[in-house]
């Protein structure tokens, strides 16, 4: 019998193990997995709190329809018909003091529509004139790498970058667009550069229609009632029994005459055919340390976050905003930097009816100390910055802060050359040995889930030879 591990219960390693166990069931094969997750919950980062009819998340509140990945997988593990899609009320950038509504047909922060970028209020006629020169500009010149904020900068003026693209892309990465790569978040754009010359016209030619004046914009986002564990216990009930083992740290990795072998946190080892490594990237070093070319490999940096939950009665929120959340501009004086109104967002799961449920985020580039304050100061916090925005009478039902430390990995400029040299040298050094998760192509769920479903193919590929 061959032996499969999968290290790391988060969305990447939970999906390789359903699919490999669904494989193993279809096919006859007499193979095994088993999954190993240090910590006693599965998830990651995806963890759902359910509290007086409310539903909190913890971690991500959802996944872009667009990427069928993931709602696939909550077809195949049969929560499906659980599936919601999110409100679609305005958005805001917030400068200065100001909230002012998201431009119409603004992508990722970039202009394709010419007239609602011209009669917005939240850039000046000198930023307006600046953004217009992606028309006119050559295209740059053909690079392996560059950052996010180097190559938005070239195209579209200081103006544009840290009044919209920056707000909304720091608000996915949690990092500096300034050392973020170009190559490794949005390569698209790149290539929409080059081929076509001028970003916005590459964008308006390759985009989708824009809806027509009037008609309701349409949901992007799936959650699943009950919040998306609902998806983690769906998938954890589908593995058949005994894949699962929670509370199994991995120290060490080591080959073997006839694969690997798993040094256990306690000292007890595990024999493995093949292996799947869906950790954090610094766990990852750590268990493979003493291989040269692991050890050569760069560190990757991963900031930390924070996000605080406010549960109100709406009668306590008097200055009530009509949309669904904001984004802040650093040039702005707040610590938060984002506010999501959950209740708007998802009004069929979210809150009770009569209640608001309010989440706010609060971490950045420089200020990633705020995240180790107490749960009272990080209150206390968002509810004076929130009170500069709208007027919140008395204090919170509850609130629930969640902490992410050094959970955010960082794609630093390089960061694909990085990851080619970790894949090539376990194909070399330690075949059958994958990884998989956010640290490596792509944070987002259904990313990581497209990254569970490869590595299977990996995996059983490499059995199969």
């Amino acid at each position: 019998m061959k032996k499969i591990t999968v290290i790391g219960g988060g969305i990447a390693g939970l999906t390789a193990a359903y699919y490999i166990d669904q494989q193993i069931k279809e096919n006859n094969l007499d193979y095994q997995v088993q999954l190993l997750e240090a910590s006693n919950r599965l998830g990651g980062k995806i963890n759902t709190e359910r509290r007086d009819g409310f539903t909190i998340e913890r971690g991500p509140d959802s996944f872009l329809i667009r990427k069928q990945s993931a709602e696939r997988l909550a077809r195949h593990v049969g929560v499906g018909d659980k599936l919601v899609k999110n409100g679609s009320g305005k958005s805001y950038i917030l400068v200065g003091d100001n909230l002012y509504s998201m431009p119409q047909g603004s992508f990722m922060g970039i202009p394709t529509q010419v007239r609602p970028f011209l009669s917005s209020q939240l850039f000046s006629f000198t930023g307006k004139l600046r953004a217009g020169m992606d028309f006119i500009l050559p295209k740059g010149e053909e690079q392996t790498d560059q950052s996010l904020g180097k190559f938005f900068r070239r195209r579209l003026g200081d103006e544009v970058v840290e009044n919209l693209i920056e707000p909304l892309l720091s608000g996915i990465y949690a990092g500096d667009l300034d050392d973020l790569s170009l190559m490794a978040t949005f390569p698209n754009f790149y290539q929409l550069e080059q081929e076509h010359r001028s970003l916005i016209r590459g964008l308006q030619k390759t985009m989708p229609a824009p809806p027509k004046p009037g008609k309701k914009k349409k949901s992007m986002f799936y959650s699943l009632e009950g919040g998306l564990q609902t998806l983690i216990e769906a998938i954890e009930a589908s593995l058949s029994e005994g894949i699962v083992q929670k509370g199994k740290a991995v120290n060490n990795i080591t080959k073997s005459n006839d694969g690997y072998e798993l040094e256990l946190k306690g000292g007890s080892t595990i024999s493995s055919d093949a292996i799947l490594i869906a950790t954090p990237y610094s766990v990852m070093k750590q268990m493979l340390k003493g291989h040269e070319f692991v050890d050569n490999l760069a560190n990757m940096k991963a900031t930390s976050v924070a996000n605080v939950a406010l549960a109100f009665d709406q009668s306590a929120i008097k200055e009530d905003i009509d949309g669904t959340g904001f984004v802040v501009s650093r040039n702005s004086n707040y610590r938060i930097t984002a506010c999501t109104w959950t209740h708007k967002k998802w009004p069929e799961t979210a809150a009770p009816e009569g209640k608001a449920l309010l989440r706010c985020y609060v971490g950045r580039p420089g200020d990633e100390d705020v995240v180790d304050l107490s749960d009272k100061a990080l209150e206390e916090i968002v509810l004076h910055d929130l009170n500069k925005v709208m007027k919140i009478d008395g204090d919170p039902l509850f609130s629930v802060v969640s902490r992410w430390k050094d959970a955010m990995p960082q794609y630093s400029i390089g960061h694909k050359e990085l990851v080619n040299n970790l894949e090539n040298g376990l194909a070399t050094e330690l075949p059958g040995v994958f990884v998989a998760g956010s640290p490596y192509e792509g944070i987002g769920i259904p990313d990581c889930i497209d990254q569970g479903v490869a590595a299977v193919e990996k995996i059983m590929n490499f059995l199969a030879e």
